[in-house]
């Protein structure tokens, strides 16, 4: 039982993962490029979509790594384990603290309602967001040398 959570929890986490990265490093900078400030209706069309699914997808993959750390307790790798279910807490308090304040304003926004300093609220959020995917790209490192 132990090895199937330790393989879900790897999945779950390496797709948030991969979310987050491709948000960071493709999907924002490309928004940022469109014409007429098109990058605004995307980044504010992202924010609820995505601000809907990722805190379930955060809290469920800190829950399964928790499951899996307290499983795995004295075995080896356990510690592994609990250092990248800190690191996954750390998101979620990086998260609820510094970029769902900035996520819950962008998503009400639009060509007609945003502030004067819209783009850089949302560098100040990307920049926040690098932080995070590092954080949780190095919990996932760590979940995944554990599994092997």
């Amino acid at each position: 039982m132990q090895d199937v959570l330790a393989v879900v929890t790897v999945v779950v986490v390496g797709m948030m993962v991969g979310v987050e990265f491709a948000v960071a490093v493709f999907v924002n900078p490309i928004f940022d490029r469109l014409p007429n400030n098109g990058g605004l209706d995307a980044r504010s069309d992202g924010a609820r979509v995505l601000g809907r699914v990722m805190p379930f997808w955060y809290i469920g993959s800190l829950v399964l790594a928790a499951a899996w750390a307290v499983s795995a307790w004295g075995d080896a790798g356990a510690t592994l384990i609990a250092v990248g279910a800190a690191l996954l807490v750390l998101s979620v308090v990086m998260s609820i603290l510094l970029l769902v304040p900035i996520n819950s304003r962008v998503a009400t926004w639009s060509h007609s309602g945003a502030p004067a300093d819209w783009k850089l609220q949302m560098h100040r959020w990307d920049r926040f967001h690098y932080v995070r995917v590092a954080v949780i790209v190095l919990a996932f490192a760590l979940f995944a040398v554990a599994l092997v």
